[in-house]
């Protein structure tokens, strides 16, 4: 499955948010792009785009960044996506049900019922549940 890279590096940002929400100070888009090597001007905007939709704070000046505002628990992956604006395939949505083939009918009902699965997919995830994934996980060895 491909995802877009607007609504990849929207989940990772979101993600590094969730992780730093208990600090005081903001999170700075440089700390988010050198982490991650996303391109800094593609990051703003998708974080002005988070900002629309009410998750994400702003702060300015020189100790300024971003901070989440919404709840991790409660913000799933398919919301992201959704205000993002992720484009679904609409093969052959052009032509109405009369003008399609059989095939071309058969074909739309399987990308119909894979794009109803991923939705299903992504609504049951959330952007806790990921941030507590990674942090489980994030390869740390301990040495006695």
């Amino acid at each position: 499955m491909l995802v877009s890279a607007r609504v990849h590096y929207a989940s990772i940002a979101l993600a590094e948010l969730a992780r730093c929400q208990s600090n005081v100070a903001p999170v700075a888009v440089r700390e988010i792009t050198a982490k991650h090597d996303i391109p800094g001007p593609f990051l703003v905007q998708i974080l002005q785009a988070l900002r629309s939709a009410g998750w994400v704070q702003s702060i300015r000046g020189s100790q300024g960044g971003y901070r989440l505002i919404a709840d991790p628990a409660e913000l799933t992956l398919l919301e992201i996506a959704d205000a993002i604006g992720c484009a679904e395939t609409s093969c052959g949505k052009e032509n109405g049900p009369d003008q399609k083939t059989l095939l071309e009918r058969e074909l739309q009902g399987t990308w119909d019922r894979a794009s109803d699965a991923w939705r299903r997919v992504l609504g049951g995830i959330t952007l806790a549940e990921i941030v507590e994934r990674a942090s489980a996980d994030d390869g740390t060895m301990f040495y006695i």
